[in-house]
């Protein structure tokens, strides 16, 4: 499953809008509750959940992470690093009984896409992290990253990987360019586009596709795309909606051209070089996978020592050939630069792990979906996906 795969039907997700929609009292927390006591100066330990195959490992022993391993022996601070997070709902519903109810969630540092992160920090779940023990995040840390609409300054949040929802198509068996998201309703393309089914993944490229600036976006924005893309279900022009198996339909040549991940395409490119991914025109979605620091958390110092030792360029760098998303360190390409080793020093000049400036001007991170309008938008957009 997808990192970035999201609502798909009224389960666990739409029982966690509730909860954050409706004001309940027990589920927010006032910020001098959040902090619990800090163990880290006796307690060398943390314990780290993350999504699988997000890490660099060892090329000989995947139990290794050399990453991970050179903080623990610079520091002394011994990781506890689980591979538990699958699905945004799901680790959501594992972990809020406990955070509504003030208690500990028993791990130090989480790693959730962006618009679960805003749930959280509505919910006042999550801790300020002190910038001041951060110096490389405050240094490093990508321009376009530092403000998110729903974590403002990034108190709450440091991006672990960051990621583009763009187009990618096969440009041999197509025969053109496809510059524009406009591009996509083409008479050549009709049966032979897929849009991803997710409503927080497929929102931000359409509006974008009507020159809409979706860090400020509005429900008319919304309901104009919806009507727009009915229109264009009912045509057959869109083949269907996916989530992650985008993937097999654009590798066998059944779609032509989709609604697709950065991070994914590069996979895909290396087997057949015909692929293309395009920031549009009109501009695409940049968006994150960030790390938070849960209430309570026993080791929060340790936590924040990890997520800096993350920032170091020269740490970012090999993180990032390993992962292959868009990288949140900038200054880590010209560590990947001046590898001696070629497919490494390649990597740098890969926009879609570092964005040239011309791509960057065209990125934007989308206004979340807010707790009110997320179930009203659901009831509308997930008839026409199909779910």
């Amino acid at each position: 499953m997808s990192r970035r795969s999201l609502l798909r039907a009224f389960g666990a997700g739409a029982a966690g809008a509730t909860l954050a929609g409706c004001g309940v009292p027990a589920a927010f927390v006032e910020p001098g509750d959040r902090a619990g006591r800090d163990s880290s100066a006796t307690d060398r330990t943390l314990h780290f959940a993350n999504w699988p195959l997000y890490i660099d490992t060892d090329d000989e022993d995947e139990s290794k992470r050399p990453t991970l391993d050179a903080f623990s022996q610079r520091t002394g601070i011994s990781v506890t690093y689980t591979e538990e997070i699958n699905d945004n709902d799901e680790f959501f519903g594992k972990i809020s009984p406990a955070l509504m109810n003030h208690q500990e969630t028993g791990r130090d540092l989480i790693v959730i896409s962006d618009w679960m992160a805003a749930r959280f920090v509505r919910l006042g779940w999550v801790q300020e992290m002190d910038r001041a023990k951060q110096p490389n995040v405050d240094k490093y840390l990508d321009p376009l990253l530092r403000s998110p609409a729903f974590d403002e300054g990034r108190l709450h949040s440091v991006p672990w990987q960051s990621g583009i929802t763009g187009i990618a198509y096969n440009r041999k068996k197509l025969g053109r360019e496809i510059r524009s998201t406009g591009d996509l309703w083409a008479d050549d393309l009709r049966g032979r586009v897929t849009l991803l089914s997710g409503l927080d993944e497929s929102f931000a490229l359409l509006m974008q596709g009507n020159g809409v600036d979706i860090t400020r976006w509005t429900a008319d924005d919304f309901h104009e795309i919806c009507e727009q893309t009915q229109k264009r279900v009912r045509s057959k022009h869109i083949r269907r909606f996916t989530g992650n198996d985008y993937i097999k339909d654009l590798a066998t040549g059944d779609v032509l051209a989709c609604q697709a991940y950065s991070g994914d395409v590069i996979q895909l490119q290396a087997d057949n070089p015909d692929i293309e991914f395009v920031v549009p025109e009109e501009g695409a979605e940049l968006w994150a996978e960030s790390l938070m620091i849960p209430n309570l958390a026993r080791h929060k110092r340790n936590a924040e020592r990890l997520v800096d030792h993350y920032y170091d360029p020269e740490v970012a760098a090999e993180l990032a050939t390993w992962v292959n998303y868009v990288c949140p360190v900038p200054a880590a390409r010209d560590v990947l630069a001046s590898s001696k080793d070629e497919e490494t020093a390649a990597l740098a000049e890969d926009p879609l792990i570092f964005p040239d400036d011309a791509m960057r001007k065209r990125l934007a991170i989308a206004r979340d979906i807010t707790s009110e309008e997320r179930m009203d938008f659901a009831k509308k957009w997930n008839p026409i996906v199909g779910l």
